[in-house]
Order: C-alpha cells, then structure tokens, then sequence
C-alpha cells in the first residue's frame, strides 16, 4: 500500500517575492493552512527589503518566530538546504523568457514552481469594486486611477482608494495605512515610490488605503470614517487586482504594442478586463496604435476599447526653452517597466530643451547599483528613494550635475522631499478619454447596472 506522503507531512513553501504579491499570497493561502509551512520569503526588485522577517504578529499562530525574508540569488541553495517542495513565484512584470527562466532554476533544484491564480487570492469587499492594472509598468494606470476616481465623485459617490502594495518600512507597522492628508506622508515615513501613488491622491481630496494585510485594509476602507460607497483598486505594476472586481479597467500602452502577450501577469491582466484603454496615442505612432488595437482584439475581444491621451502640461516652461536639462523620470517605469522615456522626456522635447544632460558621470551611492542593473536607462535619472540614502544619493547626484535646469517627471513635488538647487519645473499628465466610448460613459454605465444610486439621482427623487 502506497501512502500519500502529503498527508502525513506539511508540504514546505518558499515564496519568492518583492514586498506586494508575495505577502498577499501567503496571507490568503498560506497563513492558517496546516497542510503547508512556509519556510521563507525571498526577495528582488525591491532594495532594503532582505534579511529582515515576516514578522509573527502578520504572519499568524502557525508562525510564532515569524518568517525569515532572503535575496533571492541565493534560490537554488536555499531550496536544497531548506528542503522546499514548492516554490511559488509572486511578484510581476517579468518577461515570459525571465519567468520561464526562474522556473528552470527552482525545477533543476527539485521544486515545483508554482503560479497562484485570482479565485484563491481574490478577497470579496462588500462595496462594488472597480479595478484599474495595466500591461506594463509605466501604462499610465495611476492617472486613470486618479480620473476614474473624479468621475465617481463628480456623480456624488464617497470613494475609497485602495493601492497596490509598496511596504519597504517597518511591516508591523505597515499592516494598515490610510492616507488622507500630505502629514500622512511623514507619519509613515513613504518612499520617493509611495508618495508618487498616493499623493496625487490626497491632493484632490479622497482617502487612499495601502500595506499588507490586505483584508483588514479592505475592511477598515469598506468603514472608513468619511463614508464609502465604492471601492477603486489602484493596480501596482502589472498585477491582477488582489480583489473581486464589479469591473476590471487595463490601461495599454502602444509604446510597448506587443508587450499584453509577454509579460507576466499582465496577459492575465488584459485578459479580465471588462474595459480596455489604449493610453499615449498622442504620442505614439499610428503603426504601433494598430498593433495594439489587434493585439487587443485577439486576446480580449468582448472587451470596451476606450481611447486616451495623456497630454502633457508644466508649471512653468521658460525653466526648459533652450536650457540644458536633467530629467527626473517615475523610477519603476525606467527600471523594471523598461520605458526609454517618460513625462520629463517628452515635457523636454515638446517645450524646446537645447539638450539632456546625461547624470551619469554625477551618480553616487546606490544609483551608481541602480544603472549597473538598468544600464538601458541612459541620459534619464529615475527618482529612487527608498530611504534615507537613496534620497541622499538623488539629491547629489542632481546638484552635481552641469545642467542649466531640472525637470520633474515624477509625479510628486519633488522639492518638498530634497533640496534641489537649481531652477526646476514639474511636469504635469491626467489621463484624457478622445472619441466614444469615453470613460465617463462607461462609468455612468457600470453606476446604472450596479443599480448604484448617484447623489443627483437621490436628489431627483
């Protein structure tokens, strides 16, 4: 007689991550299931985030010690010296090649690699939800977000913003944050990466939730103390919504027009949508444009193909005319997102820059580690800070530099965070629906078939 041996010992997990996905996966699946032991975290992409632990307070009964965290260079020896049966692989915007490549390593070791899917990681909100990823990161999925929201309040609706998570400080304390007021910036102690998706937010007037435990963030926004009729996901890079959406919104990029088909999990992504919007085509080629529209009509063709620009405005354009300039670019988008270029890149094309200044020979500290893993960023300086180093290092590292002037194409004041000395503009995009069907159609639409009552509606009656 054969005996399973699954069902006499726990089945030993490690989850290889990058302070989001990861977290969520084990909180979901993992945390109170005794048929399983997660032995370890591992993590990439993100700095600061290893050596450090899960801690017990997160992590549950069945963790007492918590869970150690690892880089995951170390993926292979630690799947042989701790005896992992599963590895299971939680992070995103990873080519197929890179993803296929990752489960080549974890297999040759003697693992399984495992993928988890949205019926045993989606938590049900008692709101209706409405969800906004995109392809890639850099889509242009945080201005939708952001005119998704205006919409719903303009019809009268209390909205509550939930983000994708971004937890690289103390985890414990992270457990649930909720943002309503610039202060709420220094009270967590953000990163750079954390105030450019929530404090466009918080300067147009809603609540935005974020941090680890994602029930009890969805719990505490369902009851927030403003009042909450509908729940708006703000997607991270190009992961699926941790979330049951009532509609899910994919933001393309034409940029990129085949990258839907090649990425993980953004082919999972554009293939949930219920609305599909083709971002950037006042600045891309028609060419790419049609490659997306039929990439899009292949994969999802039951989808609503919304068009949009993102038109770009700055503060003050004399501060670019005929300068030399250095441009400060969203840093995930010109690392793990790939771009070539960003908001300060086409501000500086379009307001007449004489040239950009390349800041490599000024790198300092941890951005000199930065380009050494993107080399392909070139003349862009990507606004890392994920500490107090990082923000050090930035800082130098612009006021090192022999521009004339600095343009921001990050989406904060970077002013606010260091001291820039020299003339600066920021750059300013909102997502801008061209033709029908807009986004506000397809808004009030899905409020009709929710049977979700808007303020003037109450007001008729």
């Amino acid at each position: 007689m054969h005996l399973n041996k699954t069902n006499m010992v726990k089945k030993r997990i490690l989850i290889m991550g990058a302070a989001g996905r990861d977290f969520h996966n084990f909180n979901t699946v993992y945390r109170d299931n005794k048929s399983y032991e997660v032995v370890a975290f591992t993590a990439a992409q993100i700095p600061n985030i290893l050596n450090r632990k899960y801690p017990p307070s997160l992590a549950g009964e069945l963790y007492p010690a918590g869970i150690p965290i690892y880089d995951e260079k170390d993926l292979t020896k630690l799947i042989v010296d701790l005896k992992i049966d599963d590895v299971v692989f939680a992070y995103s915007d990873v080519s197929y090649d890179q993803i296929m490549h990752k489960s080549a390593l974890v297999n040759t070791a003697g693992a399984n690699f495992v993928l988890l899917g949205r019926k045993d990681t989606s938590i049900k909100s008692t709101k209706p939800v409405i969800s906004v990823g995109a392809t890639r990161t850099g889509c242009g999925k945080s201005q939708t977000a952001r005119r998704l929201i205006e919409i719903l309040i303009e019809n009268g609706l209390k909205v509550v913003a939930i983000r994708h998570p971004m937890p690289y400080g103390d985890l414990e304390a992270q457990r649930v944050q909720r943002y309503a007021t610039l202060e709420d910036l220094e009270k967590y102690d953000c990163t750079i990466e954390e105030m450019e998706e929530y404090e466009p937010h918080i300067v147009r007037g809603n609540v935005i939730y974020a941090g680890v435990d994602y029930e009890d963030i969805l719990r505490a926004a369902e009851n927030d103390p403003n009042g909450c009729d509908i729940i708006v996901w703000d997607g991270g890079n190009n992961d699926f919504p941790f979330y049951k959406s009532d509609l899910h919104i994919t933001v393309t990029d034409p940029h990129r027009a085949g990258h839907g088909t090649k990425y993980y999990p953004g082919e999972v992504t554009l293939r949930m949508s219920d609305v599909v919007i083709i971002n950037k085509i006042d600045s891309a080629h028609p060419e790419d444009i049609d490659k997306l529209r039929k990439v899009i009509a292949q994969v999802v063709p039951g989808a609503t193909v919304i068009d949009a620009a993102s038109p770009i405005r700055v503060a003050d354009s004399s501060v670019i005319r005929n300068k030399r300039v250095l441009v400060v670019e969203d840093g995930p988008t010109l690392t793990h997102g790939g771009m070539k270029l960003g908001a300060g890149t086409l501000a500086a094309e379009k307001f007449g820059a004489l040239e950009l200044v390349d800041p490599r020979p000024c790198l300092v500290g941890q951005l000199q580690d930065t380009f050494e893993s993107y080399p392909e960023i070139g003349k862009l300086l990507p606004a890392m800070g994920y500490g107090v180093n990082q923000l050090r290092d930035l800082e130098v590292t612009i006021n090192s530099c022999d521009c004339d002037a600095v343009v921001i194409g990050t989406p904060i004041d970077l002013n606010r965070v260091i001291n820039i000395r020299k003339p600066s503009t920021r750059v300013f995009y909102d997502l801008q629906s061209i033709g029908k069907p807009s986004l506000e159609e397809v808004v009030e639409g899905f409020l009709l078939k929710q049977n979700i009552k808007t303020e003037i509606e109450e007001l008729v009656e």
